[in-house]
């Protein structure tokens, strides 16, 4: 947990892990090719490389000085377009999100609240057993989301503030729609709303063991705020991801998306971070 003391709110930080790393070999290849330069290659596998093409030897390249000169002296940048680096990052914002979307140069794939959002609507429809808008039915439907850790500020008083809202929404399209139970669960799963009226824990518990409704969000993605936790699998090319951290790892960015791109550079292996932070020139 990170206490930012400007706001008095405690935030979790998102974990990353690289998944892959595609190596500088090919980078290095493209540029011998521009140059028909292969034979002043230091590495033996791109000297040799119109002969015997070993992709292995290539792809586990970990120095090379021709990108070294292209990235820092000429400033040629799209030659390591051919390098790429794959992440898991888990809990990041959905503000974060919003941020990433402006780095159009990357490949990114989002956990997505259409098909994910089931617990959350059990748990309102669990409540409904103990009454519309009742302490007790909010009270039930707070305990279980904040056992489910979805949101980035972790701060318990914020949080009662944020789930009250989420709450609100739902008994407004509760109260809005006669066919809410139909669009919230599957259709296997609507007897037991009957079966087990008056038991919440066993309705919620019903609920998330049956069939799960399918685009179950679509109705829903309105209560999602900024502070909701998404999981994403980001690639960059290493020429886009000098755009990021150069931007993203600065002072001038939102401490968020600065949390990320710092958790990212850790993770980056050396030898690309070489190419594109001065940093580690």
């Amino acid at each position: 947990m990170e206490k930012i003391e400007k706001y008095n709110i405690e935030y979790e930080k998102p974990k990353v892990t690289l998944l892959q790393n595609s190596g500088l070999g090919v980078a290095e290849i493209a540029a011998r090719t521009c140059y028909d330069s292969f034979e002043s290659s230091e590495n033996a596998c791109v000297q040799n490389a119109m002969t015997h093409l070993d992709t292995e030897a290539i792809n586990n390249i970990e120095e090379s000085q021709l990108l070294s000169n292209l990235a820092w002296v000429h400033h040629h940048h799209s030659i390591i377009e051919h390098a790429t680096l794959s992440y898991l990052v888990e809990g990041t914002s959905r503000g974060v999100l919003q941020e990433h979307a402006r780095h159009r140069l990357q490949a990114i794939s989002v956990r997505s609240t259409r098909y994910t959002m089931s617990s959350v609507i059990n748990a309102f429809v669990a409540s409904l057993t103990l009454g519309v808008a009742t302490e007790e039915a909010f009270e039930f439907f707070l305990v279980k989301l904040l056992d489910l850790n979805l949101f980035v500020i972790t701060d318990r008083d914020y949080l009662s503030i944020e789930i009250r809202a989420i709450y609100d929404k739902f008994v407004f399209q509760y109260k809005r729609n006669s066919d809410f139970l139909v669009g919230a669960v599957a259709k296997s799963s609507l007897p037991l709303v009957e079966e087990l009226q008056g038991d919440a824990e066993a309705l919620f518990q019903a609920l998330q063991s049956g069939k799960k409704k399918r685009n179950v969000g679509d109705g829903f993605k309105h209560i999602v705020s900024d502070n909701w936790k998404v999981d994403m699998v980001i690639t960059f090319n290493i020429r886009s991801l000098k755009n990021y951290f150069d931007l993203r790892d600065s002072g001038a960015a939102w401490f968020q998306i600065q949390w990320l791109a710092k958790e990212m550079k850790n993770v980056t292996p050396l030898k690309y971070l070489k190419l594109i932070s001065k940093e580690y020139k």
